[in-house]
Protein backbone atom coordinates (compact mmCIF):
# COMPACT_ATOMS: atom_id res chain seq x y z
CA UNK A 1 0.00 0.00 0.00
CA UNK A 2 2.94 2.26 0.96
CA UNK A 3 4.26 2.10 -2.44
CA UNK A 4 1.12 2.42 -4.25
CA UNK A 5 1.41 6.10 -2.50
CA UNK A 6 5.06 6.76 -3.21
CA UNK A 7 4.59 5.91 -7.01
CA UNK A 8 1.54 8.39 -7.36
CA UNK A 9 3.11 11.28 -5.15
CA UNK A 10 6.05 11.51 -7.96
CA UNK A 11 3.73 11.13 -10.51
CA UNK A 12 1.01 13.81 -9.44
CA UNK A 13 4.12 16.24 -8.86
CA UNK A 14 5.34 15.81 -12.94
CA UNK A 15 2.06 16.08 -13.83
CA UNK A 16 1.78 19.55 -11.82
CA UNK A 17 5.19 20.77 -13.28
CA UNK A 18 4.33 20.24 -16.74
CA UNK A 19 0.97 21.87 -16.26
CA UNK A 20 2.19 24.70 -14.96
CA UNK A 21 4.89 25.21 -17.52
CA UNK A 22 1.95 25.22 -20.31
CA UNK A 23 0.14 27.69 -18.48
CA UNK A 24 3.20 30.21 -18.80
CA UNK A 25 4.39 29.17 -22.80
CA UNK A 26 0.43 29.96 -23.52
CA UNK A 27 0.73 33.86 -21.58
CA UNK A 28 0.20 36.73 -23.42
CA UNK A 29 2.03 40.30 -22.97
CA UNK A 30 0.82 43.50 -22.12
CA UNK A 31 2.07 47.00 -21.66
CA UNK A 32 2.73 45.20 -18.03
CA UNK A 33 5.00 43.09 -19.18
CA UNK A 34 7.62 46.24 -19.81
CA UNK A 35 7.57 47.12 -16.42
CA UNK A 36 11.13 48.03 -14.71
CA UNK A 37 14.72 49.24 -16.05
CA UNK A 38 16.31 48.04 -19.20
CA UNK A 39 19.67 48.39 -20.82
CA UNK A 40 19.68 49.11 -24.40
CA UNK A 41 22.14 49.55 -27.33
CA UNK A 42 21.41 50.73 -31.05
CA UNK A 43 23.12 50.70 -34.28
CA UNK A 44 23.17 51.78 -37.64
CA UNK A 45 22.81 54.04 -40.30
CA UNK A 46 21.34 57.08 -41.11
CA UNK A 47 20.87 56.67 -44.59
CA UNK A 48 19.16 59.74 -46.13
CA UNK A 49 15.79 61.71 -46.32
CA UNK A 50 12.60 59.91 -47.23
CA UNK A 51 9.34 61.34 -48.82
CA UNK A 52 6.22 60.62 -46.90
CA UNK A 53 5.34 58.56 -49.83
CA UNK A 54 8.23 56.30 -48.76
CA UNK A 55 10.91 57.45 -51.88
CA UNK A 56 14.49 57.59 -50.05
CA UNK A 57 16.81 60.63 -51.31
CA UNK A 58 20.20 59.21 -50.04
CA UNK A 59 23.02 61.10 -48.47
CA UNK A 60 26.39 60.74 -50.33
CA UNK A 61 28.36 59.27 -46.93
CA UNK A 62 25.39 57.32 -44.61
CA UNK A 63 26.22 58.42 -41.02
CA UNK A 64 27.28 55.70 -38.89
CA UNK A 65 24.98 55.34 -35.27
CA UNK A 66 25.68 53.84 -31.91
CA UNK A 67 23.66 54.43 -29.07
CA UNK A 68 23.49 53.23 -25.31
CA UNK A 69 20.55 53.76 -23.34
CA UNK A 70 18.92 53.45 -19.66
CA UNK A 71 14.93 53.20 -20.13
CA UNK A 72 12.42 52.86 -17.53
CA UNK A 73 9.03 51.78 -18.84
CA UNK A 74 6.12 52.12 -16.28
CA UNK A 75 4.09 48.73 -16.95
CA UNK A 76 1.33 50.91 -18.53
CA UNK A 77 2.25 53.08 -21.50
CA UNK A 78 4.91 55.45 -20.70
CA UNK A 79 8.73 55.31 -20.54
CA UNK A 80 12.07 57.61 -19.27
CA UNK A 81 14.76 57.20 -21.44
CA UNK A 82 18.44 58.95 -20.29
CA UNK A 83 20.98 57.75 -23.38
CA UNK A 84 24.76 58.67 -25.25
CA UNK A 85 25.38 58.58 -28.25
CA UNK A 86 27.93 58.62 -31.28
CA UNK A 87 27.33 59.85 -34.94
CA UNK A 88 30.22 58.60 -37.22
CA UNK A 89 32.63 58.50 -34.14
CA UNK A 90 31.83 61.66 -32.64
CA UNK A 91 29.92 62.17 -29.26
CA UNK A 92 26.41 63.74 -29.85
CA UNK A 93 27.14 65.50 -26.57
CA UNK A 94 29.28 65.64 -24.18
CA UNK A 95 27.13 63.67 -21.63
CA UNK A 96 23.86 61.48 -21.06
CA UNK A 97 21.01 63.18 -22.47
CA UNK A 98 18.47 62.40 -19.82
CA UNK A 99 15.44 64.33 -20.79
CA UNK A 100 13.84 62.33 -22.90
CA UNK A 101 10.45 60.74 -22.47
CA UNK A 102 8.10 58.21 -24.72
CA UNK A 103 4.46 55.99 -24.74
CA UNK A 104 4.78 52.43 -25.89
CA UNK A 105 2.00 49.76 -26.08
CA UNK A 106 2.11 45.87 -26.34
CA UNK A 107 -0.12 43.60 -28.18
CA UNK A 108 -1.06 40.40 -27.00
CA UNK A 109 1.28 38.42 -29.07
CA UNK A 110 4.38 40.23 -27.92
CA UNK A 111 4.48 42.73 -30.23
CA UNK A 112 4.60 46.74 -29.81
CA UNK A 113 5.44 50.11 -30.29
CA UNK A 114 7.58 52.64 -28.77
CA UNK A 115 7.73 56.72 -29.54
CA UNK A 116 10.93 58.61 -28.38
CA UNK A 117 10.70 62.33 -28.24
CA UNK A 118 14.43 64.20 -27.60
CA UNK A 119 13.97 67.65 -26.31
CA UNK A 120 15.43 68.47 -29.53
CA UNK A 121 12.58 68.19 -31.89
CA UNK A 122 13.71 64.60 -33.01
CA UNK A 123 10.98 61.86 -33.18
CA UNK A 124 11.42 58.01 -32.97
CA UNK A 125 8.61 55.75 -34.10
CA UNK A 126 9.89 51.79 -33.46
CA UNK A 127 8.63 48.48 -34.07
CA UNK A 128 9.65 46.12 -31.04
CA UNK A 129 9.27 42.01 -30.05
CA UNK A 130 9.42 41.43 -26.61
CA UNK A 131 10.84 38.21 -25.84
CA UNK A 132 12.48 35.93 -23.07
CA UNK A 133 9.03 36.75 -20.14
CA UNK A 134 9.50 39.99 -21.07
CA UNK A 135 13.64 40.59 -20.06
CA UNK A 136 14.35 41.28 -23.51
CA UNK A 137 13.22 44.12 -26.09
CA UNK A 138 14.51 44.10 -29.87
CA UNK A 139 12.97 46.99 -31.89
CA UNK A 140 13.86 48.65 -35.04
CA UNK A 141 13.08 52.57 -36.30
CA UNK A 142 10.00 52.31 -38.64
CA UNK A 143 10.34 56.54 -39.09
CA UNK A 144 12.68 58.99 -37.59
CA UNK A 145 11.12 62.78 -38.25
CA UNK A 146 13.91 65.30 -37.40
CA UNK A 147 13.20 69.30 -37.16
CA UNK A 148 15.83 69.70 -40.56
CA UNK A 149 18.59 67.80 -41.74
CA UNK A 150 21.48 68.43 -44.54
CA UNK A 151 20.04 68.40 -48.14
CA UNK A 152 20.74 64.54 -49.84
CA UNK A 153 22.98 64.31 -52.59
CA UNK A 154 20.35 64.54 -55.29
CA UNK A 155 19.77 68.18 -53.43
CA UNK A 156 16.50 67.31 -51.96
CA UNK A 157 15.90 69.54 -48.65
CA UNK A 158 14.96 69.05 -45.59
CA UNK A 159 14.26 73.05 -43.84
CA UNK A 160 12.27 71.82 -41.29
CA UNK A 161 10.51 68.42 -39.93
CA UNK A 162 11.32 65.72 -42.46
CA UNK A 163 11.40 62.10 -42.43
CA UNK A 164 15.11 60.41 -42.32
CA UNK A 165 15.68 56.86 -43.86
CA UNK A 166 17.13 54.66 -41.22
CA UNK A 167 18.17 51.59 -40.83
CA UNK A 168 18.90 51.20 -37.05
CA UNK A 169 18.55 48.25 -34.44
CA UNK A 170 17.34 47.96 -30.79
CA UNK A 171 18.38 45.66 -28.58
CA UNK A 172 17.11 45.84 -25.08
CA UNK A 173 18.00 43.68 -21.91
CA UNK A 174 16.41 43.93 -18.62
CA UNK A 175 19.07 44.80 -15.44
CA UNK A 176 16.62 45.38 -12.67
CA UNK A 177 14.55 42.86 -11.61
CA UNK A 178 12.18 43.00 -8.68
CA UNK A 179 12.70 40.41 -6.10
CA UNK A 180 9.78 38.85 -4.36
CA UNK A 181 10.22 36.87 -1.36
Amino acid sequence: MKSKHLTVLPATAVVLLLLSGGARAASTCSAETLKGTYAFSAQGEVLGLIEPQGKPHLFATPSVLDDVAIVTFDGVAHFARTDFGNINGVPKTTDFNSDQMGAYTVKPDCTGTMAIKYPSGVELDLRMVIGDDGTVVKALIATETVPSSTPAEDKTPCESSCGQAVQVTFEGKKVFREHHD
